[in-house]
């Protein structure tokens, strides 16, 4: 048998399960014919939390094709979509009136109302500063839909919103 020195890595794992992918390649590569071991972090130059599958040096090359041929490629694993921009959070509203806390509030609550995540940023105790809401890009065309409504519907359409969301309100239908 080939001395532990002239041993080489061919799989390296630290992940949850590195004992069972680890087991899983040289169970392949015994098959195979190769003199494979599992070697653990309790072994020197193993990083801690990992699992090697190592081979004798002559038999590296052919361990890396069988592990390579038999190995799924992940869907994507490296291509991920970068999508936090969608994410980014941007004005719909904005006031600098006396009013204009209550008014971010109010608009904040009728986007939260339909489904859409809103942020009111702004400060009463800097008045120079305005109040606004804001909404991640991906929501913006239909936020900005949602307040031009609410405009449109007015106190009626307020009130009617209300009186369908009182305990025992019943809707008037017209037969």
């Amino acid at each position: 048998m080939t001395p532990q020195g002239e041993f080489v890595t061919v799989f390296r794992s630290g992940d949850p399960d590195a004992d069972a992918q680890a087991a899983a390649a040289r169970e392949r590569l015994a098959s195979a014919g190769l003199a494979a071991v599992v070697v653990g972090d309790d072994a020197p130059g193993v990083v801690v939390g990992t699992r090697e599958v190592r081979v004798p040096a002559e038999e590296a090359a052919r361990a890396e094709e069988l592990l390579a041929a038999s190995e799924p490629v992940p869907e994507d694993e490296f291509q991920v979509t970068d999508t936090s921009h969608d994410l980014d959070l941007l004005p719909v509203f904005s006031s600098q009136n006396r009013d204009a806390e209550m008014e971010a509030n109010a608009v904040a609550g009728i986007l939260e109302a339909s489904g859409i995540s809103a942020v009111v940023v702004g400060s009463p105790q800097i008045p120079v500063v305005p109040f606004e809401v804001r909404v991640p890009r991906v929501r913006l065309e239909e936020a900005r839909r949602v307040i031009v409504e609410a405009r449109e519907a007015g106190s009626e359409g307020a009130e009617e919103a209300e009186s369908q969301t009182e305990p025992g309100a019943e809707s008037e239908e017209t037969v």
